[in-house]
């Protein structure tokens, strides 16, 4: 069996607090701290923005979270649901830009553990790209997936395709990429 050896991983996996600079709700923090870049935040708008996976399952990975905070999608007002769509639409602009995938998965994980997710008391929208490419032996033979980019970036490539967007505007070099859709 082949093995992956990446020893600098033990101190996620063994850390006490799972995110020590997130008082509550990370998705409630994250956008309304002063480095988007850092903190992985590369879009927003009005009722919504966009964030990448820490984990991604490929490169582009990233999440649409609305900025209300709740697990029920059936308790967002129609402004809300307006603007995450909108977002969302533009996110998949972006990735075909950036990325040129040939297909995509998305979806929300409702409902708790049973869904899947592991953040189940504030809804997000996972955009997944997908590559005719990417099916390899490693997922098959050792319940592992090669992801070939990192997180920077995969940021700089998607900031830089939602600043290219209509009526996109980005306010400071650090800051994620601000959207209307007004």
């Amino acid at each position: 069996m082949e093995q992956v050896f990446a020893p600098w991983r033990i101190e996620w996996v063994k850390r006490d607090d799972k995110n020590p600079a997130v008082e509550e709700c990370v998705f409630c923090e994250l956008p309304d701290r002063d480095d988007a870049r850092e903190n992985l935040v590369v879009a927003e708008s009005d009722r919504a923005f966009a964030l990448l996976n820490n984990a991604p399952y490929n490169p582009g990975h990233l999440m649409v979270i609305p900025r209300a905070h709740g697990g029920d999608f059936a308790a967002l007002d129609d402004a809300t649901l307006l603007d995450h769509a909108r977002l969302k639409q533009r996110a998949f602009d972006a990735l075909d830009a950036a990325f040129e995938p040939d297909a995509y998965n998305a979806g929300l994980n409702i409902g708790g553990g049973a869904a899947g997710g592991s953040i189940d008391d504030h809804l997000h929208t996972h955009v997944v790209p997908r590559f005719e490419g990417d099916t390899n032996f490693m997922p098959v033979v050792s319940d592992t997936k090669v992801v070939v980019e990192g997180l920077a970036e995969t940021y700089d490539a998607l900031h830089e395709a939602f600043a290219a967007q209509p009526d996109a505007r980005v306010p400071d070099p650090d800051a994620a990429v601000a959207l209307d859709f007004d």
